[in-house]
């Protein structure tokens, strides 16, 4: 049963993540011979205030 965690900045709308989900899902389904109700995936949301790049916050730029 696979499991994935994705790590995105805030500020995705639920339709973006709801494709987000669905190329994912499809994407393990064709690779890993999963079944798609046996995939789940997790959507970890950034606050830009706290990931940074380049020493920069990314709520700075």
């Amino acid at each position: 049963m696979p499991t994935i965690q994705i790590s995105i900045l805030e500020g995705r709308t639920l339709e973006q993540k709801r494709q987000l989900v669905k190329g994912i899902t499809e994407v393990v389904v064709n690779t890993c011979n999963a079944k798609p109700e046996k995939v789940t995936i997790y959507i970890n949301e950034i606050k830009k205030e706290n990931s940074a790049k380049a020493g920069i916050l990314r709520s700075d730029r």
